[in-house]
């Protein structure tokens, strides 16, 4: 189980980047309410110089927002970047990377959905990062503050991931440690057979995704289990399956499905974890060590290694 490198804590007066690599924020005013709540945790935060732009479906063009992502992951100065919103257009940026030291120059990435593929892209050299709420859910604090308060004490290095949900019929029980990968698995699917697919070996999987039809969801998962990154697991983690399209005649639901997918592998599965296209999506250490422990009763998931605790 290889080791992953947690990005410096912040601390006060730390630079936080505000950028949107992925589509074009229909509003700004969220670029900004986020900057005020960043602001009212001591730090300071600049808007890269396209994080406002839009060019067709996207935040401008692919090489503007790589331009922007390259600028801050290679400038000492900036602690940590915050994506303002997903949507799609981040896996198109990684083909255009030339110049970004991720291992020597680590900081925190924030963000989810489309922003999977950016969390891939960095957990690839061994680096974590951070799966959770972006620009809107910052910038409506009021309405986060559970969320927001874990997602502060993470990247200040106040505490690790402690997180207990209830227990769903259709789990299965057990134990599993490894280090925690995922997030949209539309995202997770079209990464496989590319070379920034996340490492499977061992690995805490967790899934969620936004408006797809169940026979899409089957397709996904039979891809991950045809390439072996199913067996490959030590847990899986099902979160919110948000605005699914009903079943259309596949016969099985969504908790049915996954299992029909991992009968074969003994480890923890739990579903209607809080993470993904809701309210409650809790902040998930991407590469950090932790163990899932699934019983009759709850769910635990818990950080094991965290800035030496």
């Amino acid at each position: 189980m290889s080791n992953s490198l947690l990005p410096p804590a912040l601390q006060q007066g730390d630079l936080v980047v505000i950028l949107s690599p992925s589509s074009a924020l229909a509003d700004a005013s969220l670029v900004d309410g986020a900057k005020r709540t960043l602001e009212g945790w001591g730090l300071r935060v600049r808007v890269a110089n396209h994080a406002l732009d839009s060019f067709n479906h996207f935040a401008g063009t692919d090489i503007d927002r790589c331009s922007d992502f390259e600028a801050a992951m290679n400038d000492p100065e900036v602690k940590c970047i915050l994506c303002s919103r997903g949507g799609y257009g981040a896996s198109r940026m990684i083909d255009n990377f030339r110049s970004v030291d991720v291992p020597n120059n680590p900081k925190w990435i924030i963000g989810f959905s489309d922003i999977t593929a950016l969390h891939a892209y960095v957990s690839v050299s061994g680096t974590c990062s951070l799966h959770a709420p972006m620009a809107k859910a910052l910038a409506n604090s009021h309405s986060q503050k559970r969320i927001l308060k874990n997602m502060h004490d993470i990247l200040f290095g106040l505490k690790g991931m402690d997180y207990k949900v209830a227990a769903h019929p259709m789990n299965r029980v057990g134990t599993g440690c490894g280090r925690l990968f995922g997030g949209n698995l539309s995202l997770i699917y079209s990464l496989q057979g590319t070379p920034f697919q996340f490492p499977a070996d061992g690995a805490i999987l967790f899934i969620e995704d936004l408006s797809e039809k169940v026979y899409h969801i089957d397709r996904m998962l039979m891809n991950l289990r045809l390439s072996g990154m199913l067996s490959r697991l030590n847990g899986l983690v099902v979160g919110q399956f948000t605005d699914l399209v009903p079943n259309t005649g596949i016969g099985q639901s969504l908790e049915e499905i996954v299992m029909s997918k991992v009968a074969d592998y003994g480890y923890p599965v739990c579903f209607n974890f809080p993470v993904g296209h809701v309210g409650r999506n809790f902040p998930m250490v991407e590469g950090a060590l932790v163990e899932l422990s699934v019983s009759a009763e709850k769910v635990m998931l818990v950080q094991k290694e965290f800035y030496g605790k």
